[in-house]
């Protein structure tokens, strides 16, 4: 029997994708790492996830785990690999609110995740531009961060359990819904932001939290980005931490966005050197019954901070959200970074993370040593300043290998100075490889290598991806 013999039996052939019927696996939306995977299996059960990997390790073939293909590194790049699609498991199996946690499947979109959470007043924290396509396995596989992470934390910390399909087709079960549990390793935490190298993800137990009654949301004109550190922590000591995102748009991003999008309003005239993106969340009545004047005790909050800012000259300007149109307007102007920065052409797109008190210097450093490189560039950035995780993407007015290297080294250099890392929330993928191999420490890869080895002794899970090969 043929693979694709094997896979229709099991799956039926309209679970089993060739031809013309896989061009939308074809590449991420990234549109950089395009694959050939010989066939796209889309099993419906964790099951028949298991039977696909048999069937594959009998073929000698490599799996390529893909969810909602919204990633940005080539995670789920293949050349004759054997795509294995979550996008049929994607059930809800059970939603506690008493618990606060759902029991999801791994092709679960966060968008509906969301949708049925807010069904009984309850949030599940993560968010970001691709909500409406990313998907609970691809998020965890990845590690994604996004805007609430200085809240919540990024997905690891969402986490209580998992079920995983190995290389050889056991089912891990590690679907705890327990919030302490001291038995020895946590292999949960093995998985998540493995990209699909040691096994696929297919249901999880997610935590939920309290849904925020209100928010208020601005956008500040501040003096710096030390001075913008100041307004987070006045703001998170007056809210009790009540700070649900707290995002950084430098100029450039501003100039770029008036540039590409002029239909999009920019909040201030001219574009200042540094914009912020702040909102705040509650989740107690008494925040959001209106004084005699209207105003609610969170806006009345936010704007008393504000106003004290301004006095001292800290915040340059201000607009505060008056309704939710012009909160998502504010938002927006954030979430359009990745589109109006890939529609510029080849880049060089660093996700790097610092401690908070590191990025102004990081930006400064960064760009004498691009500047050392003798090159034209063009720089946009933005950041989730709140957890010092900064998006900083190189447009040199040529672009080849050599370049792409040179700057990249360029930039992991003042992060390594700085006391940073050189991946934050994107993951690995291919895109970072040469990165891990310059900058992870020895011994940890041979930790990484050893684990890969023991797990995946064939080397079929996602091959090629996260570790780099000995040099």
């Amino acid at each position: 029997m043929t693979l694709l013999n094997d896979l229709t039996n099991l799956l039926g052939a309209q679970n089993v994708l060739t031809g013309d019927d896989i061009a939308r696996y074809r590449e991420d939306w990234t549109k950089l790492y395009p694959s050939n995977p010989c066939a796209v299996a889309r099993p419906g059960t964790t099951e028949e996830v298991a039977e696909t990997l048999r069937i594959a390790a009998r073929h000698d073939v490599a799996v390529v785990p893909v969810a909602g293909l919204t990633g940005l590194t080539g995670g789920a790049q293949t050349n004759g690999g054997l795509m294995i699609s979550v996008e049929r498991l994607n059930q809800i199996r059970e939603l506690n609110p008493a618990a606060q946690i759902a029991v999801v499947e791994a092709g679960v979109v966060l968008t509906r995740l969301h949708e049925a959470a807010e069904a009984h007043d309850l949030y599940f924290p993560l968010w970001f531009g691709a909500r409406g396509s990313a998907m609970i396995g691809g998020v965890l596989a990845t590690n994604a961060g996004g805007s609430n992470v200085l809240r919540y934390g990024s997905t690891r910390a969402l986490c209580l359990g998992l079920e995983v399909v190995l290389a050889d087709g056991r089912v891990l079960n590690l679907m705890s819904q327990l919030r302490k549990d001291n038995s020895g390793y946590d292999l949960r935490q093995l998985f998540i932001g493995s990209e699909g190298t040691l096994g696929i993800i297919t249901a999880a137990v997610m935590k939920l939290v309290p849904r925020p009654l209100a928010y208020t949301t601005a956008t500040l004109a501040v003096r710096s980005l030390p001075d913008a550190l100041t307004v987070l922590n006045r703001l998170q000591m007056a809210s009790g931490g009540a700070v649900e995102a707290f995002e950084y748009m430098s100029k450039t991003h501003m100039a770029r966005l008036a540039e590409a999008r002029p239909d999009i309003r920019q909040p201030f005239t001219p574009i200042h050197d540094v914009s912020i993106l702040v909102e705040l969340g509650t989740t107690s009545p008494r925040d959001i019954l209106p004084n005699d004047q209207g105003e609610r005790p969170i806006e009345h909050l936010m704007s008393s901070v504000l106003s004290d800012l301004l006095e001292e000259g800290i915040i340059l300007d201000a607009e505060i959200a008056q309704n939710d149109a012009q909160r998502m307007a504010m938002w927006e102007r954030r979430e359009l970074n990745a589109e109006i920065c890939f529609s510029l052409g080849p880049c060089v797109e660093c996700d790097i993370a610092l401690p908070l008190d590191r990025v102004s210097a990081f930006l400064d450093k960064a760009h004498v040593s691009l500047d050392l490189l003798g090159r034209d560039y063009r720089s946009i950035h933005v950041a989730h300043l709140g957890d010092g995780n900064v998006h900083f993407s190189v447009f040199p007015s040529d672009m080849d290998e050599n370049v792409y290297e040179a700057i990249l080294v360029a930039v992991e250099d003042v992060v390594s100075e700085l006391g940073g890392t050189f991946s934050a929330e994107h993951g690995v993928g291919l895109m970072k490889l040469s990165s891990m191999s310059r900058r992870k420490e020895p011994v940890a890869l041979e930790v990484m290598r050893a684990i890969k080895s023991a797990m995946d002794p064939m080397n079929r899970m996602n091959p090629g991806k996260v570790i780099p090969a000995r040099n």
